[in-house]
């Protein structure tokens, strides 16, 4: 078969025919379309066919034109061919050699031509001239209602035309309410589909549907095909029954398994539905019409709604029952809320009278021993006096007591290993347990170190063992446990005065009598004991209490009546290499020759202590406070020692005395004495580092071997391993907005022999840098209003050769910009101490020097 040239045949059609692009402007137009408008080709082609052909200007609405649009319109839109069954259209004519406008009218088909996609790219009209047939139908009508109403001719043709288009309006408008229809019918929120026939075919169906199903392609589908995992779910039945019956059916909160994306696995929707039969006119059931919406996550929020109700209510059954249970609980609270006030008060209590308290004491005791080497030979005198000596033992050991519990004693902590100093005890618990206790001692591997005060715990060790042998009536086993231990975050809340980590454990357990729950609601309480009068002085677990605490430990009392008791003491776990413990100075009493400078406020206790020791031999001086004890030691008199009171009056401070004691005379020693240390030598509860502290009241026997271990033993230079010492006197500005914090530091400075301006501020840190000259800037990194390191950063800056200390209780670290900016600063962590700070010191001195700017 020869090949068909459509192009030829395009152009031969007798009919008319044109091609339009998608904005309406002209592609092709064949011979027949250009012969019955009078046009040639190269005027229509790229031209919009409105504008080749302008509306009928007697035709103010322009009817024509806008059907014609309209039709085009939905051509382009909804992808399908659209019809004008009667258009009239003014064309021009050739006539006798003249062109003139000619009213005809044509019936209009216009198909789509779409692109690979499926979308219009092209619009074929194809159009049948009628007016000759439309004449003559006219005519026709015209002539017949003519001959029935006797009307003239002339308006016969004039009422056919009429008819005309007041039928063509009517399509037109009935056209329009049919799209109007289908847009309300497609943008309904409600899902809406109607199916045909009993096979139910898709006919209609609306986005909302649609998007329901997965967009899937279901026009002239059937819903078996098109919706298969519906399949035993009793939709089809459904579907089935409502043709059958003619009945319709609603469906309220039904749930099916749909698959809502292509490839997806299927979801479990919710819909409220109806599936509503139609009848046609002869009465038969020619379709159902569905209609519902998806409530799925409607569903899913009351069903959420209904679990969190639920919930709700067994939170308030379990409150309301937490609330019947609480009372008990708080007064159990309120009663520990009273005990810690008591405590607290007891404590400050302590802080305040334990100075004056063991002054007396001190001069009570000297006194005495002095009086018991003045009457020799008389042994009733001698008695009365060593019974005295004894009650003041036991006094200064209630004051001890007192400032353990209210956690002021001055520690001396060493890194140890707590197996080796139980077993080092060995012999002094079997002593004071008696031979009808057994004693077993259970020492963990690997065990860790603790940092600990060794003479206080031996204290506490002792102390539990006593307690636990009352209890057993000297009757009964003793268990004392070392091992590891991890208090967790769960542990931690509740016991909100733990923080989590690693300690080392010291358990002690007995096989005594337990004690009651109101027994061990006050058993930490001072002086409250359920010993017989005599016995004890309450006393005892308060001041392990107060120890515990006070080393950042944590203890716990397990006892139960008639199974005995155990106590759990957890000791933080350090990191640090143990050390060798000192030994404790024995023998015989001896004195000496050098000179001591005793410096004392109170006149009754400095006239007994300078008794005491030119009783030993010693060469003594005295002063009433720190300025006069400077000023002696300004004179240029050789002095070996000085002997001085922590708290003393004056503008002399004694840790200022000792400094430039030290200055003055670089090999003197410094002995401290004191009832109640305060913070000048102690902070956070441990004496600083190279100090050396004689606590009142002391024996002439504890004041003589001291001095002697002393002058044996003098302390090592700043490289041998004591005070890190600064490299000469430097001019810092301390930058601290904690009140405590800032006045530690400013006599920690001071001690180290540093010029100090202390400010809580940077706002005050960068007016006292304007008005001043500083060698170092010591400053916290959370400061209020700006942080310490932005100060620093800024301070350096403008003064380029200022060195910086940087001081966090949460670690800091520094970007390489910001150490290159802030040059050679030294990152010191708190809590600090005067080693500390003289590392972060001799640090900074052995890096460039301080330069003036």
């Amino acid at each position: 078969m020869s090949h068909i040239d459509f192009e030829t045949l395009f152009n031969l059609s007798p009919n008319p025919y044109m091609v339009l692009d998608r904005e309406l402007k002209y592609v092709a137009a064949n011979e027949a379309y250009l012969r019955i408008t009078a046009s040639r080709r190269e005027e229509l082609i790229g031209r919009d066919v409105f504008a080749a052909f302008p509306h009928d200007p007697d035709d103010l609405e322009n009817s024509s034109a806008r059907q014609l649009r309209e039709s085009f319109v939905r051509v382009l839109t909804q992808r399908t061919p659209d019809s004008l069954a009667l258009i009239s259209y003014r064309v021009p004519k050739e006539i006798g050699g003249r062109t003139v406008i000619e009213e005809r009218y044509w019936s209009a088909t216009h198909t789509p031509l779409l692109d690979a996609k499926g979308e219009v790219a092209h619009i074929l009209q194809h159009t049948v001239d009628v007016t000759e047939l439309q004449h003559l139908k006219q005519s026709v009508k015209t002539s017949e209602e003519a001959l029935a109403a006797r009307v003239p001719p002339e308006q016969m043709e004039a009422g056919v035309l009429y008819r005309a288009r007041a039928v063509q309006e009517a399509n037109r408008m009935l056209d329009a309410e049919r799209r109007h229809l289908l847009r309300l019918f497609e943008q309904a929120p409600s899902f809406m589909a109607f199916l045909r026939g009993h096979q139910h075919v898709f006919e209609m169906a609306n986005t909302a549907y649609l998007q329901l199903v997965g967009h899937r392609d279901i026009i002239g589908k059937s819903v078996r095909e098109i919706l298969p995992e519906l399949e035993g779910q009793g939709y089809f039945e459904l579907l089935d029954r409502v043709i059958s019956t003619g009945e319709p059916f609603v469906g309220r909160a039904m749930e099916l398994l749909l698959q809502r994306h292509p490839n997806a696995p299927l979801e479990q929707v919710c819909l409220d539905f109806m599936y509503q039969p139609i009848t046609g006119p002869d009465g038969a059931i020619s379709g159902i019409f569905v209609q519902g919406h998806d409530i799925t996550e409607q569903k899913r929020a009351q069903d959420e709604l209904r679990k969190y109700r639920e919930h709700l209510e067994d939170l308030v059954r379990e409150r309301t029952r937490a609330l019947e249970e609480s009372e008990a609980e708080q007064r159990k609270t309120e009663a520990a809320l009273r005990q810690a006030q008591k405590m607290e008060a007891v404590g400050k209590l302590t802080g305040g009278v334990a100075h004056d308290f063991n002054n007396l004491l001190q001069v009570i005791s000297g006194n005495l021993q002095l009086l018991h080497r003045d009457v020799p030979g008389n042994e009733r005198a001698q008695r009365r006096v060593e019974t005295a000596i004894g009650a003041v033992d036991r006094g200064a050991r209630l004051a001890s007591q007192l400032l353990a519990f209210a956690r002021r004693q001055p520690l001396e902590p060493k890194v140890l290993n707590l197996g080796r100093l139980v077993r080092g005890m060995d012999e002094l618990l079997r002593r004071a347990l008696g031979e009808n206790i057994q004693l077993e001692t259970v020492i963990g591997g690997g065990l860790w170190n603790t940092l600990v005060d060794p003479n206080q715990l031996e204290n506490v060790i002792l102390n539990l063992a006593i307690n636990a042998r009352d209890a057993m009536e000297g009757e009964g086993k003793l268990t004392i446990e070392a091992g590891n231990a991890m208090l967790d975050d769960h542990y931690a809340l509740q016991h909100p005065d733990v923080v989590p980590g690693q300690y080392v454990l010291l358990a002690v357990s007995d096989t005594g009598c337990g004690m009651s729950a109101e027994v061990l609601e006050r058993a930490f309480e001072p002086f409250f004991t359920t010993k017989t009068e005599g016995r004890g002085t309450g006393l005892g677990l308060s001041m392990v209490y107060g120890f515990v605490k006070q080393t950042e430990g944590h203890i716990k009392i397990y006892s139960e009546v008639g199974h005995g008791t155990t106590i759990r003491i957890y000791l933080p776990r350090t990191f640090q290499a143990e050390v060798s413990l000192p030994e404790i100075v024995t023998g015989p009493v001896e004195g000496g020759s050098e000179t001591i400078l005793v410096v004392e406020d109170d006149a009754e206790v400095r006239a007994t202590v300078v008794e005491l020791l030119a009783e030993l031999g010693y060469r003594v001086l005295k002063a009433n406070d720190g300025q006069t004890a400077l000023a002696v030691l300004q004179s240029g008199v050789p002095i070996d020692l000085v002997f001085t009171d922590v708290v003393m009056p004056g503008p002399v401070r004694s840790p200022e005395l000792a400094r430039q004691a030290k200055a003055l005379f670089p090999h003197i020693q410094v002995l401290f004495t004191s009832g109640y240390t305060e913070n000048a030598i102690v902070h956070g509860g441990r004496l600083d580092p190279g100090v050396s502290l004689l606590s009142k009241p002391y024996r002439r026997e504890d004041l003589a071997r001291k001095l002697r271990h002393m002058f044996r033993h003098p302390p090592l230079t700043a490289g041998g391993g004591s005070l890190p010492a600064a490299k000469g006197s430097r001019h810092v500005l301390l930058v601290e907005d904690d009140e405590a914090i800032r006045t530690s530091a400013l006599e920690l400075l001071d001690v180290l022999g540093h010029r100090v301006l202390a400010v809580a501020s940077a706002e005050e840190a960068r007016a006292a840098l304007a008005t001043d000259h500083f060698d170092i800037l010591f400053t916290d990194v959370s400061l209020p209003g700006q942080s310490g390191v932005e100060l620093a950063r800024e301070a350096v800056h403008q003064y380029p050769r200022l060195q910086v200390i940087i001081a966090s209780g949460y670690g800091v670290t520094l970007t390489p910009g910001e150490g290159a900016l802030l040059g050679s600063a030294v990152l010191l962590p708190k809590p600090y101490d005067l080693a500390g700070i003289g590392r972060a010191l001799a640090q900074l001195a052995g890096g460039a020097p301080p330069a003036e700017r």
